[in-house]
């Protein structure tokens, strides 16, 4: 599955039995090893969250009713070069054995802990009705501008600036570009705005 996504590929889709997102990672990570495509553990994982776009999850409770309980976006983290060289700089030994040891941290940081992907729910289930709660990722909203016809594009554009204040552009060569309007701080929460209910 994972090996089709990566190649010639609109979307793949598949089920999964995974209760939180990160062991749904975990899963398809320890089956790719186990098959052995990959040997490192990392690396596996890196292609499983590559693939992985969304996460809908559904769940039955105790009365039998079956629901999405939430609608969750897996986002990639992309490696930066953070080393700096202000070593040149320093004038004294101390302060270049400073400038090294920031450099050594993240270079340990990254090999040891590098964070591969982060996730964040779109759309989540309280009590019943659906609200919205983080934006979708420009690189997602993109996307699926780029797999939609005209009608399409525009409700979604509608959707996209009344729910979260995104406005896209489409310019005369075809590019986007995303204009995220300011968030006043009375609508932000802990995970990014406070949830709004979709109508």
């Amino acid at each position: 599955m994972i090996q089709s996504a990566q190649v010639a590929s609109k979307f793949t889709l598949f089920t999964h039995h995974a209760k939180t997102f990160p062991d749904l990672v975990t899963a398809l990570r320890n089956s790719m090893l186990r098959a052995g495509v990959f040997k490192n553990e990392k690396t596996a994982e890196e292609q499983v969250v590559q693939v992985l776009n969304f996460d809908i999850h559904l769940v039955k409770d105790f009365r039998g009713r079956r629901y999405i309980e939430r609608i969750t976006e897996c986002i990639p983290v992309q490696e930066k070069n953070e080393y700096t060289y202000d070593h040149r700089k320093e004038k004294t030994l101390e302060g270049k054995l400073d400038k090294f040891m920031d450099n050594a941290t993240i270079y340990f940081t990254k090999s040891t802990n590098r964070e591969l992907y982060q996730y964040r729910n779109i759309i989540e289930n309280h009590d019943g009705k659906y609200v919205i709660t983080n934006p979708i990722s420009e690189t997602n909203i993109i996307e699926m501008r780029n797999n939609m016809d005209e009608s399409d594009v525009v409700e979604f554009d509608k959707f996209l600036e009344k729910n979260w204040g995104i406005k896209m552009k489409t310019f005369d060569d075809g590019t986007q570009e995303e204009i995220i309007e300011d968030i006043p701080e009375e609508k932000k929460t802990k995970r990014g705005r406070k949830p709004k209910a979709v109508k």
